[in-house]
């Protein structure tokens, strides 16, 4: 009896003389890839004439068009096509009457080669790009930490806000990445006024993003790999082991430290004070101190102060100085910047130059192999607060070109591949803000003309088209350059340093109550709401929460489906508190939200305390009146 469908063929295997040769199907694979990639491009080819939201909204449908509708050039030209720099091309075209009124397609694409911001070598996920560039800007604010009255609990995650508490202020931050760069978890270190370590969730990945997952007693640069933080109090420098909360190392200066170095497991902390700079290897510390003194969760003024007079002041100075030993002296004035420089063309590989700004007139340039003896100075003149720095060259006269779009290919190939890199700096020149670019040879290069400092004559100083106000901080964002200003903003720049992106007003922390209008659209209490005023917060500090060895990893990944997309944030500092800035339509998250709900844990916590008491109570008279009835039996029966 057969078992097949009686509407359907019998299926029959072909003879074995009649079966596909290996060569065949690799000729019929090859086939279906060039129909494959033909349907592709007329997919990509229809997709370009969809605008931004019908392509967000098409990604919704399959995965293969969530693969295709992230395609980096289909959104490549749309960042091109919204961006300032056709319209300005246009109208430079249009007053010297330059260039033909259709470009062609080659034309096109040396103008897209012209504008691109990127690097060969580099990976950028244009879809993300996009984002950031033109997609809407909301700022969220952390929760905020508070000092805590014990509630009998004995930890310091189980303790309530008194109702006349002041927060405690952020002195500084850095980002911790526990899991690994590569990984999602993202946790913001902060030192606090009263002495102690907070750590918030930036990710969201261990609780609700934005919120205080633990916190030390009361007492930066953080090292992912060794899990250590670096706190400087006045002239100590302190090493907290970030999975215990626990001091582990401590060293000692001659005076206040005002600039450290990012902490990473290759190369030594760079420390600057006010009359020098110093090596300081942490590596070669002692074995941590197994001290539990030193992991309490609770707030205690008395022990802190004990710690910083006791601990400090006799721990710290019986410490052997041979590590010490080196320091570059400084004329008197405090460096405020420190950075280490990346390998020509590597994101994760430093190199041995190291570059100090501060308040004088000259970025100084060491050698940490010829260390203390520096190795030559870049005159800037303005007084520069914060640098970063770009593993891939920088010219200016091939960005103003480049900006003209009068680059061929070939030349804009070249100017890409010269090698060398870039360090960017940010602060105060008459009163106004100032970003400055460097163009810094490579290693061998810079050897070899003897130009102390590596720098080739590539210098831009923007100080006209900033900022009205000083530059407070400076980061690589993406194929972007964000700093923010002493008038409230974070502002985006093109690499080149001239070409503004956008920008975000900070604003206040507190969040503006709303009524319901008339027409049902929520309406501020005030019309001066939304103005800039005395109460808006500045940013101190910013950086990205992906980092660039990150970054570049996930450029491989993304169409495996394995990175989520959207994830680069900005975190910043107002010198109190931390914000964050995220590219979506409404904030995700308030500090007056994560108070209301301890409150409402408090009061739940409360009512449940209630309830349990009142059903032991219940069970207490319920026993007790079967008590009686059993006894009244009792003596009915005798």
């Amino acid at each position: 009896m057969s078992t097949c469908d009686p509407l359907l063929p019998d299926r029959q295997d072909p003879p074995v003389g009649n079966r596909t040769s290996p060569a065949s199907r690799r000729q019929t694979h090859e086939a279906n890839g060039m129909l494959n990639s033909e349907v592709r491009e007329i997919l990509l080819q229809i997709f370009s004439y969809l605008d931004p939201p019908s392509l967000t909204t098409l990604q919704l449908t399959s995965r293969r068009f969530l693969n295709l509708v992230r395609d980096d050039n289909l959104w490549r030209f749309r960042c091109l096509e919204e961006s300032s720099f056709l319209a300005t091309l246009d109208r430079r075209r249009r007053i010297l009457r330059d260039g033909p009124p259709r470009p062609t397609e080659r034309e096109r694409v040396r103008i897209m080669a012209n504008w691109d911001p990127s690097f060969p070598g580099e990976h950028v996920s244009w879809y993300e790009e996009y984002v950031q560039r033109h997609g809407p800007v909301a700022v969220n604010w952390f929760q905020l930490p508070y000092p805590y009255h014990d509630d009998g609990g004995g930890d310091g995650m189980n303790q309530r806000k008194t109702p006349d508490a002041v927060p405690t202020e952020a002195r500084g931050f850095a980002l911790y990445y526990p899991d690994g760069e590569l990984a999602e978890s993202v946790l913001a270190v902060a030192p606090l006024s009263d002495g102690g370590v907070c750590l918030w969730d930036v990710a969201g990945t261990r609780g609700r993003k934005g919120a205080i997952i633990a916190r030390s007693r009361p007492g930066l640069f953080v090292d992912s790999q060794l899990h250590r933080a670096y706190f400087a109090v006045q002239r100590f420098l302190v090493e907290v082991d970030l999975l215990r909360l626990a001091v582990v190392g401590d060293a000692s200066f001659p005076t206040s430290i005002t600039a450290l170095s990012p902490a990473s497991p290759s190369v030594p902390l760079t420390v600057g004070e006010r009359y020098g700079i110093h090596l300081y290897d942490y590596r070669s510390n002692a074995p941590p101190r197994d001290d539990t003194r030193e992991v309490v969760q609770s707030y205690d003024s008395t022990r802190t102060k004990d710690f910083v007079k006791h601990r400090l002041h006799q721990d710290l100075l019986d410490m052997k100085v041979g590590k010490l030993k080196q320091c570059a002296r400084l004329s008197g004035d405090s460096p405020l910047s420190i950075v280490h420089l990346q390998q020509p063309g590597r994101e994760a590989d430093l190199s041995d130059d190291i570059y100090v700004a501060g308040r004088f007139s000259n970025i100084l340039h060491y050698d940490r192999r010829k260390f203390p003896a520096p190795r030559g100075s870049i005159h800037s003149g303005a007084r520069l607060c914060a640098m970063t720095s770009l593993p891939y060259p920088f010219s200016v006269v091939n960005s103003e070109l480049r900006r003209r779009a009068e680059l061929s290919l070939e030349e804009v190939e070249k100017s890409k591949l010269s090698g060398g890199r870039t360090l960017i700096a940010c602060g105060e020149y008459n009163t106004k803000g100032s970003l400055e670019l460097y163009g810094l040879a490579k290693e061998s290069d810079s050897d070899a003309s003897g130009t102390p400092g590596g720098l080739q004559n590539s210098t831009l100083k923007n100080r006209q088209t900033c900022s009205p106000s000083k530059v407070l901080s400076v980061a690589c964002h993406g194929t972007r350059i964000a700093l923010s200003d002493g008038s409230g903003y974070i502002r985006w720049f093109e690499r080149e340093g001239f070409t503004e992106v956008r920008r975000c007003h900070i604003g206040s922390s507190e969040r503006c109550h709303a009524s319901q209008g008339e027409n049902g659209e929520e309406e501020g209490t005030s019309v001066f709401a939304s103005a800039p005023g005395s109460s808006d917060e500045l940013a101190r500090k910013l950086l990205p929460t992906r980092p660039a060895v990150a970054a570049a990893a996930a450029g491989g990944d993304r169409h495996g489906g394995r990175h989520r997309v959207n994830n680069n944030d900005l975190v910043f500092w107002t010198g109190e508190k931390l914000g964050l800035v995220t590219f979506s339509a409404r904030p995700g998250f308030w500090s007056e939200d994560f108070e209301d709900e301890q409150e409402d844990e408090h009061m739940r916590a409360e009512e449940r305390e209630r309830r349990e008491y009142s059903d032991m109570m219940r069970r207490a008279l319920e026993r007790q009146a079967d008590e009686v009835r059993f006894m009244g039996s009792l003596g009915l029966d005798i």
